[in-house]
């Protein structure tokens, strides 16, 4: 089994927070590939499903993003899940609006809900990195990540959120380049060459 999970905060107030893009990733992969319906366990809430012919639990930690290790680790624990089938997706302020990376282990970068993650369950894990891009100064970071995406950035958040959770499967298969590669395509398509033109 495989554990997707998607950082955020619990609650109305937060969801449409760019901190929240995690949830909004998860979100849109269990409508997509129709996985059962949400329910509250392990501190959070789950839903199950199948990618790629593998069983996969979606989690939404509803302990706030500090506090996400505790209910990973509960749902790790309960299906000795190994660190190599956590998949965690989370805001990244360190890339710009729109970009994706994929790193496997590693520090938290001064992300609190990966230093959580780490304290409960190792560093061993898959991060899917969203770029939210970074106001520019240290000290409006906070207000950053928890302010509402403009309306504006709906032209590349939509997009993004769809293609992680349509190319979902080739990550549970273990495919990072290539899941890299197809998102990037489908936000950046390479136009079409012309034909050339034949000769009379």
């Amino acid at each position: 089994m495989h554990l997707i999970v998607g950082l955020g905060n619990p609650g109305p107030k937060y969801q449409g927070n760019r901190h929240n893009i995690g949830f909004m990733a998860v979100d849109e992969i269990v409508r997509r590939h129709g996985f059962s319906p949400w329910r509250k366990r392990f501190q959070g809430e789950t839903a199950e499903g199948m990618l790629a012919g593998v069983k996969v639990l979606a989690l939404k930690p509803m302990t706030y993003m500090n506090e996400s290790g505790r209910a990973v680790g509960e749902a790790m624990r309960f299906f000795n899940i190994d660190p190599a089938q956590l998949i965690v997706l989370y805001d990244e302020l360190d890339l710009e609006p729109g970009r994706l990376r994929i790193k496997l282990g590693g520090g938290a970068a001064g992300h609190n809900g990966i230093r959580s993650l780490i304290a409960h369950c190792g560093p061993h894990f898959v991060r899917v990195r969203l770029g939210i891009g970074h106001p520019g100064d240290k000290a409006l970071v906070q207000p950053h990540v928890l302010s509402d995406f403009a309306k504006s950035d709906r032209t590349w958040l939509d997009p993004l959120v769809a293609a992680v959770a349509d190319h979902m499967p080739l990550l549970v298969q273990g495919e990072e380049g290539s899941f890299q590669n197809k998102v990037h395509l489908a936000l950046h398509p390479v136009p079409d060459k012309p034909a050339k033109k034949g000769q009379d």
